[in-house]
């Protein structure tokens, strides 16, 4: 059980940016009128945002990141710190967060670099970050986003409808002044396989018959694929405890949260998530009706979309992400006048 505090860490503020395209799940031609009914009713998703060929989460990060950073009015030289979460990068080799770093025109001496992670990455990026801003001190950028829908075959009916793609930043400062963060971060490395892009790495290296389609399977090797099964269960296993083992180890009064973001994986899993805390479901904010799956994204764009409309925004929240790893994490965090800019679009 990895549970620690981070303290003097503070969340100056958070955007996320959609892609403009919107597709219905309505419209999906793999579902017979049954399927879709029934997927919809069960994953909870009417509707998601698809980037189109030149955009990539690279893209929509670094829209999010300059509305933070003019709203905020941040000098870019004062960002010592940059962190790109993601699972698909812009290249193989080099990482993304140093082209990122060069089109924000950030200083030479910021630290820049990607985490590969995906569901969990938001709570395991802002544990990172954080970290690093105790010692560092100064500020930083957490952009957190993906492009899933460019490495899933629209022709697997398991996972196609489920994803969007979505970008996210989060400024963070060293603050003397700010309450502390908690965290609890796992991993099950046996599940490494229930959400898996088999070839195009160096254990199975990409060849021509990497883009043979399975009529089976709905997918090909260089296809990014999901059992639904068997993360559906890891999570009704792993999820409420990791959160219960948070708040005990710090005391915290679950009554006294304001908000818990979820990871939005699809309406049946966050639901029996709320059943099983017993927690109030006005407290659960849900953005897969409109937004569907945005991967690594999911929590910054749930809380964007909830909270923008306050703008400055105060109270506290625990964070819970859960997915491809297997890895799954829980975060206690404040907001004390956190700016929370309406979503953006490109």
């Amino acid at each position: 059980m990895a549970v620690f505090s981070i303290n003097n860490i503070a969340i100056k503020g958070i955007a996320s940016t959609l892609p403009k395209t919107i597709v219905s799940n309505q419209d999906y031609v793999y579902h017979t009128e049954k399927e879709k009914e029934q997927f919809i009713k069960t994953t909870g998703i009417k509707y998601r945002r698809i980037a189109d060929k030149t955009t990539t989460a690279t893209t929509l990060c670094k829209e999010s990141a300059n509305q933070l950073i003019k709203e905020l009015n941040i000098e870019k030289t004062e960002i010592n710190i940059l962190v790109f979460v993601t699972q698909t990068p812009d290249y193989t080799i080099p990482c993304s967060a140093s082209i990122l770093q060069n089109h924000l025109g950030l200083s030479h001496s910021c630290i820049a670099f990607d985490i590969n992670l995906g569901c969990s990455g938001y709570v395991y990026g802002l544990s990172v970050v954080a970290s690093l801003l105790q010692n560092i001190k100064g500020n930083a950028l957490l952009l957190v986003g993906d492009t899933s829908t460019k490495i899933i075959n629209e022709k697997d009916k398991a996972t196609a409808p489920l994803f969007s793609d979505a970008g996210s930043a989060t400024l963070l400062s060293y603050d003397g002044s700010a309450k502390p963060m908690y965290f609890n971060l796992q991993t099950d490395g046996k599940g490494y396989d229930a959400i898996i892009r088999k070839d195009g790495g160096v254990a199975s290296p990409f060849t021509k018959n990497s883009l043979l389609f399975d009529e089976n399977k709905g997918h090909s090797p260089i296809d990014m694929t999901l059992d639904g099964i068997k993360v559906f269960n890891f999570s009704r296993r792993e999820v409420v405890p990791n959160i219960n083992e948070l708040v005990s180890a710090f005391n915290i009064n679950k009554d006294t949260i304001d908000y818990y973001f979820f990871h939005q994986a699809n309406k049946l899993m966050n639901d029996s998530l709320v059943k099983k805390l017993n927690i109030e479901s006005s407290k659960t904010p849900s953005t897969l009706e409109k937004y569907g799956n945005t991967s690594s994204a999911s929590i910054p764009v749930t809380i964007v979309d909830a909270l923008s409309n306050k703008k400055q925004v105060n109270g506290n929240a625990i964070l819970s992400g859960f997915g491809v790893g297997l890895s799954w994490g829980s975060a206690y965090i404040n907001f004390s006048n956190t700016l929370v800019l309406p979503i953006g679009e490109i």
